[in-house]
């Protein structure tokens, strides 16, 4: 075992190292600086190792803070006068068991398991139980001490922060087993990143449990809570026996990675596939346009699916939210209260909102793989007259894409505020509408920009920027950390529609600065 584990170490701390210099190597600033032989130099690859190995700590913590913090604390503050102690338990009790079949840490077609057992041919038992345990080890020390930390401060009673991590553990292992039964009783392996209809179905139906019983009034008592989690520990341990006795590990595994080897191989080729999905086949579809607005006219309708259907659905559910809103506010004088306090000093929580329904990302990456790596290949296309003409085309159409959602969340959300008691200031009406529509245009711009200045794919439609992933994962942490902070309306409202006004100005410039020399196929 301990060969086992030091030998799957070894393999993905390999691939994890050789994935920090490769993204070094793409930073514009380092590329120049930065020998050839990155790969093969000691001093590099000692730095790699020891950002690797405080990944690996700060993962233990990391993943299970943002859980814990986004799921209970924040969405937690939208009941007001409910007891912590006894809300965040009811909670934590419906998520559990949505992350008990979503993810097991057993049935996940890794990269690493792919390496180890079909290319390495290493003992598919030994190494399933030294990485599962391993990853039950993780998750028992980081729910341990966030649990017993963010417990004491939350007034959630000791013995339910001391129990949760090993009813977590027990429960994802009891599934676990249920998987393996299922396995030797059909010969179909369980594969959790393919849920079907009906998990998603009651993954739904928790949720609304776990969120809408508390606006009810309605919570699981706290000694029912504990009866269950002790029942998962026990589960658990009945559950050892069988992980430890199964003996078709390689047959599981190689039913379930054979899809993912094919993944690997063909990813271009099915990436372009799912693209193609997306494209309307309707021979009618025509436009009267000329030149590079007929080009743009024709990309858009054949993609409606993926631009203004998605964009209308939006729409329509953040209509019914706002319904149920206003519903709310009519019938519940403490939900009016709270909201109209909420709406005073979370606007900055709606930066993050806004970031998750923008269509920018999967914008510029239809017009990669559906257009641009073809034309890239044109010198015509490379100009920088008809590259700057064509931003200006694209960053209009995204624009009006966005827009429609986030007109209807601004105009929502000053309805609320409205119907929830109103404000002293009339001005905070119009701030949150236009500043909701400043988000949308900066989001609109920020995207596009960055494509333009990074284009980060090559003729394969392979992502090749590490630098593009980087900005990506800052602007999520940006307005991840948006949601803690606590602002007046009005003054965060100013400060966002000078912010957005100033930066898509900046960043139009820099297109038209740069955008002709970067905006070219990567090797």
């Amino acid at each position: 075992m301990g060969k086992t584990f030091r030998i799957s170490f070894s393999l993905r701390n390999t691939y994890r190292v050789n994935s920090i210099l490769y993204a070094l190597k793409q930073i514009p600033l380092l590329k120049r600086i930065l020998p050839g032989t990155l790969y093969r130099v000691r001093g590099f690859k000692i730095f790699a190792n020891v950002i690797s190995a405080l990944w690996e700590v700060i993962s233990v913590f990391l993943g299970k803070a943002l859980y814990l913090g986004f799921f209970l604390v924040l969405l937690g503050l939208m009941y007001g006068p409910v007891p912590a102690g006894e809300l965040y338990p009811h909670l934590l009790l419906f998520l559990t068991v949505i992350g008990a079949f979503m993810n097991t840490y057993m049935f996940n077609p890794t990269r690493d398991k792919y390496y180890a057992m079909i290319l390495m041919r290493m003992d598919a038992k030994s190494y399933t139980l030294v990485n599962y345990g391993y990853a039950l080890l993780k998750l028992l020390v980081g729910f341990l001490v966030l649990c017993l930390w963010g417990g004491c401060l939350l007034g959630v009673p000791l013995w339910f922060c001391a129990l949760f991590p090993f009813s977590v553990a027990g429960l994802k292992m009891a599934v676990a087993v249920l998987s393996l039964w299922e396995y030797e009783k059909t010969g179909q392996a369980n594969n959790e990143n393919k849920l079907g209809k009906f998990a998603w179905i009651i993954t739904g139906l928790l949720l609304a449990a776990a969120y809408g019983l508390p606006a009810l009034g309605i919570l699981v008592p706290l000694p029912l809570i504990g009866g269950l989690m002790a029942l998962s520990v026990a589960g658990g341990f009945l559950a050892v026996r069988k992980i430890v006795t199964f003996d078709s590990y390689r047959d599981m595994y190689q039913q379930i990675l054979t899809h993912s080897l094919v993944q690997m191989d063909n990813a271009q080729e099915l990436s372009r596939q799912l693209s193609q999905k997306n494209i309307s086949a309707d021979t009618s579809i025509t436009s009267s346009k000329k030149g590079f607005e007929y080009l743009n006219d024709l990309f858009v309708k054949r993609h409606r699916k993926i631009l203004w259907r998605s964009s209308t659905r939006q729409a329509q559910v953040i209509l019914a939210l706002v319904a149920g809103g206003l519903l709310g506010v009519r019938l519940s004088p403490e939900f009016r209260d709270t909201t109209n306090r909420l709406l005073m000093v979370f606007l900055p929580y709606f930066v993050f909102i806004m970031y998750s329904i923008n269509r920018g990302t999967g914008f510029t990456r239809a017009l990669f793989m559906n257009c641009d790596h073809s034309l890239l290949t044109y010198a015509f296309y490379k100009e920088p007259a008809k590259v700057l003409k064509l931003f200006r085309i694209r960053l209009r159409e995204i624009t009006k894409v966005n827009l429609l959602p986030a007109a209807v969340l601004g105009c929502g959300l000053a309805l609320l505020l409205w119907a929830s008691g109103g404000t002293d200031n009339p001005l905070n009406y119009g701030v949150i509408v236009v500043s909701i529509l400043c988000l949308s245009v900066f989001f609109s711009v920020h995207y596009l920009t960055i494509y333009y200045l990074l284009q980060p794919y090559n003729a394969g439609t392979e992502m090749k920027s590490g630098t593009y992933q980087l900005v990506l994962w800052v602007t999520y942490f940006v307005c991840f950390l948006m949601m803690q902070l606590r602002m007046d309306t009005l003054v965060f409202g100013l400060l966002t529609i000078v912010f957005c006004v100033a930066y898509s100005a900046v960043a139009c410039l820099l297109v038209y600065r740069f955008g002709p020399r970067t905006f070219r196929l990567r090797q």
